[in-house]
């Protein structure tokens, strides 16, 4: 397992704790030049947004030794990006989510099946 699945699973995990929904995690190796996984979950409020962004940030820097390289968006935004390198974390509402579609946009990518979740 490479350092990127690492890091996806840990953030998909983290997620979990924080009672995110429909947890789904994409191999972009080969189809993307920007990044290898993407971590794509969402929320059903503004709280909730923030406390899994919190647990992600928390657990993948005690676990992995890992900090987002970038950070873009607020809960109020409804999308928060964690940008990771390898990864990059999708944070959304659940109105967010679906209006941007980013696995139809991507689906080409294959899903990584992540136990538990």
């Amino acid at each position: 397992m490479t350092d990127g699945e690492k890091l996806a699973r840990a953030c998909a995990a983290a997620a979990a704790d924080k009672k995110a929904e429909d947890i789904t995690v994409l191999d972009m190796q080969g189809i993307s030049t920007f990044t290898d996984y993407f971590v794509i979950c969402s929320g059903s409020s503004e709280p909730q947004l923030k406390a899994i962004a919190s647990s992600i940030r928390e657990q993948c820097r005690e676990k992995l030794d890992r900090k987002p390289a970038s950070e873009d968006g607020f809960p109020i935004s409804q999308w928060i990006v964690l940008d990771y390198g390898d990864v990059i974390v999708h944070l959304f509402h659940n109105d967010k989510r679906e209006f941007y579609g980013l696995e139809n946009l991507w689906s080409d990518a294959k899903r990584l099946e992540i136990e538990g979740i």
